[in-house]
């Protein structure tokens, strides 16, 4: 059994770790497309602005002239000492015609990509003069920072992605010596709810990835509870060999003690001694037989059982089960408490009777010494309630004690012998009826069996 449990635990953990891996598997592949996912939507929308316009002169041809005048002012001033690169980039950055840029370029993407709403900046990256004479002056060259927004309503560039850069260069003649100017802009843009744009484009991955996930769990907690149910009725069935083991060596040990006195001469001569010989013997096979019809009645199910129902006066029926049961029980008190007046039901005499005495014996076999049964009329349905002051039941057992071959322990150690058949039983017997039998109980103060019948 112990090698058993430690193959399970083993199992269980295997089970975990594959789990472990499979889901970690699923979501580096849900990571994948995720990023795949934003790299193809940066790349369609590059594509769709790419398309809008090619240059700012797509966009407004006036202004993209007076930008292209202010650059060879700025560009003379320096040459001329007038202006120091401080000054050009200052002078650039702050130039009269951003907004009205700003707001044509943001109206043509509305216009022409109106499902999405973006927000877009242009941040100026290099400004650098080239003189026949001399070598390339560079006047400005940063990386991409927000500080050198030329045009654009972004606010920051840490969750904006790279559209393209404009690249342009103009040339120009001054004191009788060409020079070239070339200047590089980019583009960055960000798309509002970018993410659940990505998120409905990818909603059937994520669903079928979340259903595997659910389905390998919900397969794990069911191969793990079949695990611990295997294990369960492994113990139990055990249990119930050696517990059947033990109730039939007794029995067997008295027929065997008494064949031995049988075959002595002197006690075949003796009539008295011969016949409690035989008593004994009948009595002990008696026993056996019940037993062997106990475990055959008791592996039927509710819906297997056969009842031969017939009305009966439900307090005069307990009434004789009571009387029968004091007789194998003269020191057990038992007090009756019935506030219902000549309840007729429709029910199975044997098979209730022998439910009632299993409930009786088992309060005198877990230590009872006084038992009272009340009967109630309530709400439509006879009630059968019977009392008993034993040891009780823990609350985490109660919900065990109508299962096949469940016993209740003290310890590690069943105190009463039994097979632990008998409130299965009952409860078989009672659902086979349509009634319901219910315990209330706390350990050291009793037990209360309640029985439900419809009138």
């Amino acid at each position: 059994m112990c090698l058993m449990k430690q193959r399970i635990n083993l199992l269980i953990a295997f089970s975990i770790v594959a789990l472990l891996v499979l889901s970690t598997v699923q979501c580096y592949l849900v990571k994948t497309t995720y990023d795949y996912k934003v790299a193809q939507f940066h790349t369609e929308i590059k594509n769709e602005i790419a398309q809008i316009s090619n240059n700012y002169s797509d966009i407004d041809s006036v202004i993209v002239s007076k930008k292209e005048a202010l650059y060879k002012e700025l560009t003379q001033n320096y040459i001329q000492g007038k202006k120091t690169k401080s000054d050009i980039k200052n002078s650039i950055l702050e130039n009269q015609f951003r907004n009205a840029l700003t707001q044509k370029i943001q109206r043509k993407f509305e216009r022409e990509m109106p499902d999405l709403k973006i927000d877009f900046a242009i941040v100026l990256n290099k400004f650098i003069l080239y003189q026949n004479s001399k070598k390339a002056d560079t006047i400005f060259s940063e990386k991409p920072f927000i500080q050198n927004k030329l045009y654009g309503n972004l606010a920051s560039l840490n969750h904006a992605f790279l559209v393209r850069n404009y690249v342009g260069t103009t040339n120009g003649l001054f004191k009788n010596e060409d020079y070239k100017l070339l200047t590089e802009d980019s583009m960055y843009v960000s798309v509002i709810d970018w993410e659940m744009i990505i998120l409905r484009r990818m909603a059937v991955v994520l669903v079928l990835s979340l259903l595997s996930i659910l389905t390998l769990i919900t397969l794990f907690v069911i191969a793990i509870k079949a695990l611990i149910k295997q294990k369960k009725v492994s113990d139990v069935k055990t249990d119930f060999i050696n517990n059947i083991t033990h109730e039939l060596k007794t029995p067997l040990a008295t027929l065997g003690i008494s064949t031995k006195i049988l075959e002595q001469k002197n006690i075949r001569e003796n009539d008295e001694n011969f016949n409690a010989i035989v008593n004994t013997i009948s009595r002990q096979n008696n026993r056996l037989q019940s037993l062997i019809d106990q475990v055959l009645a008791n592996s039927l199910a509710e819906n297997e059982i056969e009842l031969q129902k017939e009305k009966i006066n439900t307090e005069t029926f307990l009434l004789s089960i009571i009387e029968d049961f004091k007789i194998g029980y003269p020191k057990i008190t038992i007090e009756t408490d019935f506030k219902t007046e000549k309840t007729v039901l429709v029910l199975d005499k044997f098979h209730l009777t022998t439910a009632v005495l299993n409930v009786l014996e088992n309060a005198v076999k877990y230590g009872s010494s006084r038992i009272s049964v009340k009967t109630r009329n309530i709400e439509n349905q006879f009630s059968i309630s019977i009392e008993d002051d034993g040891i009780g039941i823990s609350k985490n057992k109660q919900a065990l004690l109508f299962e096949k071959f469940y016993r209740v322990e003290q310890g590690n150690l069943h105190n009463a012998k039994g097979l632990g058949l008998g409130l299965y039983y009952v409860d078989q017997i009672i659902k086979a009826h349509q009634g319901s039998i219910a315990v209330i109980s706390d350990l050291g103060k009793g037990a209360v069996f309640t029985i439900m019948f419809k009138i």
